[in-house]
């Protein structure tokens, strides 16, 4: 279902725009023929395996590696005595720590040594026989434990970065970040009820199917090519280099096809130490993670303790928001607090706000993105909160979030990265008055059945992209791009250089170019794809029409003002002319002056932030605690959807991601610091069985900002599921759920806590 909201429209008919072509790639991902990290091999090549830390925190004493390396086809090892010091200048000496460990290990998992052996039975071998002595140290596992005033310290001399380090002393607080706007005192005193809790979240993992993977070939001459699944095969590049020591230009990243990132692959483990192995051995060595090695050794979404504190008029007018947060970081820091911190209010227009975020070190895997990083744990307290205060002044809880929604010119968080000061066209009421709207919003509930209500705010990011399109001889395009494809990228690209070109999307091939074949672009990451390098090819296309035009004109040997360009053919203004078409140019391009291509790179600018707003009814079963999903329906201002089935897939696995994390997904780690539920098994993603069809809006409020409106829609989706499930299950059984995952073991225990309270 698309709605295009009212007075919205860009005005603008388009031909391809928001059509659903068959995916380009989909034959080769149905048929097999597509290349993951993992299917690549090279002659001669031999398998990469890393010994890891079987303890959460402790002193290494020695390492030990003669046995392995007089076992049976062991070609090369490697500890962190083969890698550089970090230079502090670089902005992330952890991530040399994270890489293979330097002194100290800080998490079970963590990386100690690699071997390259003939087989992975050898090199798995091998690396058990490396010896090494480990002297354990306290750990810190959770924020609570981390924050506490006798707390064990990860790191000895680590001041927080953001206090007064006049006075400050060693903690366990990586970061301090606090934000304030107007009077928080005169706000709660103008309210008429102010409503206070704490909320906790666990944490827990993308889930991408594919592991980590990688192959990197290193040459006598100091170059070395790697193919690899990642978000960004730039950043690899670049990061990789700087764990070597390397000159950027030495290494070539070629991307494979990528099973699932989220968030996840927009960082390395592997590349660096295939490189140093495959230099070593003098041979391909290609690097592939066990599902155990994924969940222990790779970085989750941070556990979190949040407080909010709301105040409000009997009207429904929020006048406060005080907020208070702590997110884990894993031992090296982060900035996932300062994000949570961005997108806490970020919704509704509260004149008086204040915010205080924490970065807190614990003896976990170091943290990384999950779709919307932050954001899902802070709507969960927020949202929360709303609801309860909707039900203490008899509001519609839809109602309440529409008369403090945020709206074009209104501020933007403080600080963020996507912060203009006021925020643009967006189209947050719309999607609340799209689900208020549906009819699923008025079906009866039966007994321990609930309706649940939340919204969701991610601000997007745009950054730097490169795209290049070339023609080739009988009118079709290829068009190359720095972006891989995690979400629909490829298709998206060609519907937009088709409308822009003017020829069928299927005569366009859509690339992911390696680093020596295009130009520079950032990680997939922040919904930045389809607006960003969308930009760039538009760019490229607008300057492919300009020369093919050109090139009209000389076969016409008219002005270039006298043609005009209207679906893939040049038009004589005057018609005395007969029309040429897109391949007949290509076909005499030789002629009229060689090669047709043209390039866009650019640092983008103009992001809209999304929005979503969420329904959910679900069943509570008295007897269990176990939730049953009845219905959830989702919408999402996707400002111009430009392939609306890539557009509600989105919208759909956020959504799954989110009930997941509401219901079922986290952590456990036993008194040592050891995980316990490290495989699919243990580790409860949900499945088919347990969803619902999950039923999709798209609301179209085109950003002005983009050629065609777009404003990206992969991460919001993710951040209203989980307190839309809290809020349905309050709404069922009374009973407020603050810690997640939500499962039936806690709501067991909140339901019969308040039956034992009433009797």
């Amino acid at each position: 279902m698309s709605v295009v909201a009212e007075d919205n429209s860009v005005n603008q008919s388009y031909k391809y725009v928001g059509t659903r072509p068959v995916r380009h790639d989909g034959l080769e991902k149905v048929n097999g023929k597509a290349r993951f990290a993992a299917d690549i091999s090279k002659p001669r090549m031999i398998h990469g395996h890393v010994l890891r830390s079987p303890h959460a925190h402790a002193k290494i004493l020695s390492i030990d590696t003669s046995k392995a390396e007089s076992m049976p086809g062991v070609k090369a090892i490697v500890t962190a005595s083969d890698f550089p010091l970090p230079k502090k200048d670089e902005g992330f000496p952890h991530r040399s720590k994270n890489l293979i460990a330097r002194g100290k290990v800080y998490y079970e998992g963590q990386a100690v040594a690699a071997v390259a052996a003939t087989t992975r039975r050898h090199a798995r071998e091998a690396a058990a026989k490396i010896k090494v002595n480990y002297q354990e140290l306290p750990t810190v596992m959770t924020i609570n434990e981390a924050m506490a005033d006798d707390a064990p310290l990860v790191h000895e001399n680590l001041i927080t970065k953001g206090s007064d380090k006049k006075e400050a002393k060693p903690s366990n607080i990586a970061e301090m970040d606090f934000h304030e706007r107007g009077d928080i005192d005169v706000g709660f005193a103008e309210a008429d009820f102010v409503y206070e809790n704490e909320f906790t979240t666990e944490a827990f993992h993308q889930g991408y199917i594919e592991p980590h993977a990688c192959l990197a070939d290193t040459g006598k001459d100091g170059r070395s090519e790697i193919w690899c699944s990642s978000q960004g095969h730039f950043m690899v590049r670049s990061a990789t280099a700087k764990m070597l020591g390397w000159e950027t230009s030495k290494i070539k990243v070629i991307p494979a096809e990528i099973g699932g990132g989220f968030g996840g692959k927009t960082t390395i483990y592997l590349e660096p130490l295939a490189v140093k192995l495959s230099e070593k051995a003098d041979r391909p060595v290609k690097m592939v993670m066990s599902r155990d090695e994924v969940f222990k050794a790779t970085g989750p979404a941070p556990g979190t303790k949040i407080r909010v504190k709301i105040g409000a008029k009997k009207s429904g007018e929020i006048t406060a928001g005080k907020a208070w947060l702590a997110y884990e970081a894993g031992p090296f820091g982060g900035s996932w607090a300062k994000l949570g911190g961005w997108c806490i209010f970020a919704s509704y227009n509260i004149p008086n706000v204040q915010i205080e975020a924490y970065e807190i070190i614990v003896n976990r895997p170091v943290n990384i993105a999950y779709r919307a990083p932050s954001a899902p744990m802070a709507a969960y307290a927020t949202e929360s909160v709303l609801d309860h205060i909707a039900k203490e002044i008899d509001m519609d809880p839809i109602d309440l979030r529409i008369f403090n929604a945020v709206k074009e010119g209104d501020n933007q968080p403080g600080d963020s990265v996507a912060s203009t000061g006021k925020y643009p066209k967006i189209g947050f009421k719309e999607t609340l008055e799209a689900i208020k709207n549906h009819p699923n919003y008025k079906i009866p509930l039966g007994p321990n059945q609930g309706r649940g209500i939340a919204t969701g705010y991610w601000f997007n990011i745009a950054q730097t992209s490169s795209a290049t399109i070339n023609l080739s001889e009988d009118g079709r395009a290829v068009v190359m791009t720095g972006s891989p494809d995690i979400g629909g990228s490829r298709a998206s690209m060609a519907i937009m250089a088709a409308e822009v070109i003017g020829i069928d999307v299927n005569l366009i091939q859509p690339v992911v170019g390696d680093t020596e074949t295009v130009g520079f672009t950032d990680v997939t990451e922040g919904s930045r794809a389809t607006y960003a390098t969308g930009i760039a090819v538009v760019n490229a296309a607008e300057k492919i029409v300009r020369k093919v035009k050109e090139r009209a004109s000389i076969m016409w040997d008219c002005n270039l003002e006298d043609v005009e360009w209207v679906d893939g053919s040049a038009i004589h203004k005057d018609g005395k002319e007969t029309p040429i078409s897109l391949p007949e140019i290509t076909a005499e391009a030789k002629k009229t002056g060689g090669p047709l291509n043209a390039t866009g790179s650019l640092e983008t600018k103009g992001h809209g932030p999304a929005f979503s707003t969420l329904l959910c009814d679900l069943e509570v079963d008295p007897e269990t605690g176990r939730i049953t999903i009845l219905r959830y329906t989702t919408a999402q201002d996707a400002g111009t959807a430009i392939h609306p089935s890539y557009v509600e897939g989105q919208m759909q696995g956020g959504v799954a991601q989110g009930i997941g994390m509401a219901l079922n997904e986290e952590y456990i780690y036993n008194q040592k610091g050891r995980m316990e539920n490290s495989g699919f098994l243990d580790y409860r993603m949900p499945v088919a069985s347990d969803l619902p069809m999950i039923e999709t809006i798209i609301v179209e409020v085109p950003n002005p900002r983009h050629p065609f409106g777009v404003r990206g829609v992969g991460e919001v989706g993710i951040v209203p599921p989980l307190p839309a499930v809290a809020n349905a299950i309050h709404d069922a059984v009374g009973v407020r759920l603050r810690e997640a995952p939500m499962s039936p073991v806690k709501v067991l225990k909140a339901l019969n806590q308040k039956n034992g309270a009433n009797g």
